[in-house]
């Protein structure tokens, strides 16, 4: 499709409505199954960014001061509503992203996780108290919003990325910009729309679309007090650096290299179930997919004609036909990814199946790129030490639990990792030893629960704070401790005593 004048164009969500953009700066938005641009978002220019942070710094005294109840009541009608449309926004995902119908909705749910543990936000905000520290005085602590803070989201989870943040953000007093991705920006306006069906008032959520002009826009504005971040890491060490370099606080969650770990006692049908549903899940495009399975000798030569077999049966097409695996989000992401497939036979690897032939069931443009599984992979080689982000698993072969462990450990990245064992004590070591922040035991994609945070180690992770969870609430609340001393009514205060007639 050409775009022209008449193309839909996703403009910006500002002062509770949406908002026609005058930058004239576009970028065309694909769907991927048809390979073809359906619609173009606006990239915002100066002044639409600085009206975006000046709505939300407008809105925050009134909903900073309004009273947790009420912002509690206003979470419960949001997650209501987003039960009840989720259907509608697993669409808008799919038409944009190329996920799956399944996997769209299963990103929802769990940013719907989110929201939840939020509508708690009365007990999440409690603070301490000291009675009589010393004497007559007592210390005490409350928690208090920043102000205006910044979301910086991903294109492979529209939804679910921005939920992370948003419910525990806005219920905290907070009010929020977010910059979602250019390549699936439909999602926030529909989010937008739904919190404000909820009550919540204008200003307190706006949707800032854009590119990097943008995002640096939200880095350096003096009135952002924070900065929650997804993507790469390059960008993710960018976005940490350039934040506090202006006085931000900053979560940025990067890349990975995510690994399952198998051991000869491990039941393979269920390590090949996992491994197809992990690796192949979302056509791989998230980071806590597994890329590399670590097979402990004798197990590889099964386990991988077991995962062939599982991946011959995969269908690939468009996401709203009920198959198993959708595109790529992009052309250009899918011959990236594709080139990998060419490293990893100019290294030696064997391809044991190339995602290159698949037959998809779906438009001849869409952007395919089939399961792919390549064994004897070199760990010099790149399709071992970089992130891909597609479908691509690769087999490393090794003799020992511990050149498994040593292999996990001496990798740049440290997001997510899986153990596939019946041993309870080589897995309660493993939980113990291995340098990642969320591990899996018999369990590949190992994202915590909502009450708990997300985050890895190492080059996963920029800043001291997880996402959502104890960790969310503690990102965006500052803590204050009050000590306090009031005169006993014996110094002349009021007289406690029974009132008299006399």
């Amino acid at each position: 499709m050409t775009l022209t004048d008449t193309t839909t164009t996703v403009g910006h969500w500002i002062d509770g409505a949406r908002v026609d953009s005058t930058s004239g700066r576009t970028a065309p938005v694909y769907d991927p199954a048809l390979g073809a641009a359906t619609k173009q978002v606006a990239l915002a220019d100066e002044s639409e960014i600085q009206a975006a942070i000046a709505s939300a710094k407008a809105a925050f005294p009134a909903w900073s001061n309004l009273s947790l109840a009420k912002r509690q009541q206003i979470l419960f009608a949001f997650r209501e509503v987003l039960n009840r449309d989720k259907a509608e926004l697993a669409e808008i995902i799919t038409s944009e992203h190329g996920k799956v119908i399944d996997d769209a909705l299963g990103e929802i749910a769990r940013g719907q996780e989110v929201v939840e543990l939020a509508t708690n936000i009365p007990s999440l905000m409690k603070g301490d108290f000291s009675d009589q520290v010393s004497t007559g005085i007592d210390v005490y602590s409350i928690r208090q919003p920043l102000g205006v803070v910044g979301i910086i989201s991903p294109f492979n989870f529209p939804a679910m990325v921005p939920l992370w943040f948003l419910p525990i953000a806005i219920a905290a007093g907070n009010t929020v910009v977010l910059k979602p991705s250019e390549k699936d920006p439909s999602a926030a306006i529909w989010l937008a729309e739904k919190f404000k069906e909820a009550g919540l008032p204008d200003g307190v959520f706006t949707v800032l679309n854009g590119d990097k002009a943008a995002v640096d826009g939200l880095l350096t504005s003096p009135d952002v007090e924070s900065i929650s971040f997804v993507g790469s890491t390059p960008i993710a060490q960018y976005v940490y650096e350039t934040g506090t370099k202006h006085g931000k606080r900053v979560q940025a969650l990067g890349g990975a290299k995510n690994h399952m770990l198998v051991l000869p006692d491990a039941d393979l049908d269920l390590v090949a179930d996992n491994a197809i549903n992990a690796g192949f899940g979302s056509a791989g495009e998230r980071c806590m997919a597994i890329s590399v399975v670590v097979a402990v000798e004798p197990v590889a030569d099964e386990l991988i004609q077991k995962i062939a077999e599982r991946a011959a049966t995969l269908r690939i097409g468009d996401g709203r036909r009920g198959c198993d695996m959708g595109p790529l989000v992009t052309k250009q992401h899918r011959d990236k990814v594709a080139s990998y497939i060419e490293v990893a036979e100019q290294d030696g690897a064997v391809v044991v199946v190339d995602g290159r032939t698949v037959r998809p069931d779906g438009d001849e443009n869409g952007f395919w790129l089939g399961p792919t599984l390549i064994d004897q992979v070199p760990t010099t080689s790149r399709v071992y030490t970089e992130e891909i982000f597609g479908p691509v698993l690769s087999v490393v072969r090794v003799a020992t639990y511990e050149e498994g462990l040593e292999l996990i450990n001496s990798g740049a990245y440290g997001n997510g990792t899986a153990i596939f064992t019946n041993d309870g004590g080589a897995a309660r070591r493993f939980q113990r030893d291995v340098q990642v922040g969320m591990i899996g035991i018999n369990v590949p994609i190992p994202v915590p629960v909502a009450y708990y945070s997300f985050g890895g180690w190492k080059n996963s992770l920029f800043g001291d704070h997880k996402a959502y969870g104890a960790d969310g609430v503690s990102f965006f609340t500052r803590q204050k401790a009050i000590t306090s001393r009031w005169l006993d009514p014996s110094h002349g205060g009021i007289n406690l005593g029974f009132p008299s007639n006399g």
